[in-house]
């Protein structure tokens, strides 16, 4: 079975090797690989901006996957794991195709750049370092969840780690330190405008 390497080969598993009405987050793990941190965290952070986020409470469900997923790569676990409650999640498959098709135009382009570099920054002790940044991109995404497209930031930081993390690709990796950034300064923004601030 090949491997997922890039956005478009996340984008065609998950249409190839899914069916049905539903998709179960189990299905769509199954599909990218459960054994390897990027390909899941690339897969969160691909929900994370799709119009599976319409329904509500996902943004705040896959930030809590993100927090479990990106807090077992600091405590050096070698294999991810995710509890059973949370692989049985469903969502609408059409939500699902619907992001898929929007975000392929994407894709090639976005490939294009991966190659390794910097690949120093996707192992110990950096690695670390790196999913700290993806955990703090999930916490502003609760405060963010509360207003129209706020976890796109935060989303787009975690898709960015995914794709550092599995093309080995450090200069992406920074990229998403680059996103967390934005987050914050979004969360600052929409703080400071708030009438009790």
């Amino acid at each position: 079975m090949a491997k997922v390497n890039n956005l478009e080969s996340l984008m065609a598993r998950l249409t190839e090797q899914t069916t049905g009405e539903h998709v179960t987050v189990r299905d769509m793990l199954n599909a990218v690989g459960r054994r390897s941190y990027g390909p899941i965290l690339l897969l969160l952070g691909f929900i994370a901006i799709t119009p599976l986020t319409i329904i509500p409470g996902t943004s705040w469900l896959v930030a809590l996957i993100t927090l479990l997923i990106a807090g077992q790569i600091v405590l050096g676990r070698a294999f991810p794991w995710v509890p059973k409650r949370v692989l049985d999640l469903s969502f609408p498959r059409s939500a699902l195709v619907a992001g898929v098709d929007q975000a392929r135009k994407y894709a090639r382009p976005v490939d294009k750049v991966l190659k390794p570099r910097l690949a120093f920054l996707s192992q110990p002790p950096f690695i670390g370092l790196s999913a700290l940044v993806c955990i703090a991109a999930a916490l502003v995404t609760f405060p963010l969840g509360l207003i129209p497209f706020g976890p796109v930031l935060p989303g787009l930081t975690v898709l960015l780690f995914g794709l550092g993390l599995t093309a080995r690709d450090g200069f992406v990796l920074v990229a998403a330190g680059a996103g967390l950034a934005s987050a914050i300064y979004l969360l600052f923004r929409v703080w400071t405008a708030l009438p009790f601030s």
